[in-house]
């Protein structure tokens, strides 16, 4: 009897030991699987959508440059080709960022140039016109040997500012995204272009 108890031990022993196997096999097969890795999401996901171009066509027909005015609501990211109180056209746009804000205030449309390019911000090109650095500042950056300075294109440009600050064509991603002037899409900026003047009054503020 006395050598029984051993072996009876080592039973228990191998018992456990299977037991404990078991329900660590378990724990590993229940062990959720973990999380596949969030996808990038592309530029266009971070894009706003704005409402387009709106125009009314009656009062179009009424506008010169001589009756109308300019008002460019920063809060509403919209700017209004206006006669008197009665708003012509309507147009999305895209102000200042943060640091580099657009300026507020009553202002007139000092220059009108349907080709302009920025003396701030543009690439860097070689001589076959490939960009070799881009979205670089002519007062900050220092161009590559063999390279040139090309500034950003500003097509219908209306300047507002000796400083350079006026509305064009521009990328517009739904919220303030320029170095100061105001982007507009391409018909929006041409409809402003052809029916204002140099003097027309500007008003850029929270209206």
């Amino acid at each position: 009897m006395p050598d029984k108890f051993p072996i009876s031990l080592c039973a228990a022993s191998l018992i456990l030991a299977a037991l404990a196997c078991s329900v660590s096999g378990q724990l590993r097969l229940t062990r959720p699987a973990p999380s596949p890795p969030q996808r990038m999401r592309k530029a266009s996901d971070l894009i706003r959508r704005q409402e387009p171009v709106k125009i009314n066509q009656s009062l179009l027909k009424e506008a010169t440059p001589d009756n109308v005015h300019v008002v460019v609501s920063l809060p509403k990211q919209r700017a209004f080709l206006m006669t008197g109180d009665q708003i012509v056209i309507d147009s999305p746009i895209s102000s200042g960022k943060r640091g580099h804000s657009s300026p507020t205030g009553h202002f007139s449309v000092l220059e009108k140039d349907p080709n302009h390019r920025s003396n701030i911000y543009g690439d860097f090109v070689d001589r076959s016109g490939r960009i070799v650095r881009a979205g670089v500042s002519a007062k900050i950056d220092a161009a590559p040997s063999g390279t040139h300075y090309v500034g950003a294109s500003m097509k219908w440009f209306m300047r507002l500012t000796a400083e350079g600050v006026g509305m064009h064509i521009g990328i517009l991603p739904g919220y303030p995204a320029s170095h100061g002037c105001i982007r507009m899409p391409p018909d929006g900026a041409k409809l402003f272009y052809d029916h204002v003047k140099v003097g027309t009054p500007a008003d850029v503020g929270d209206y």
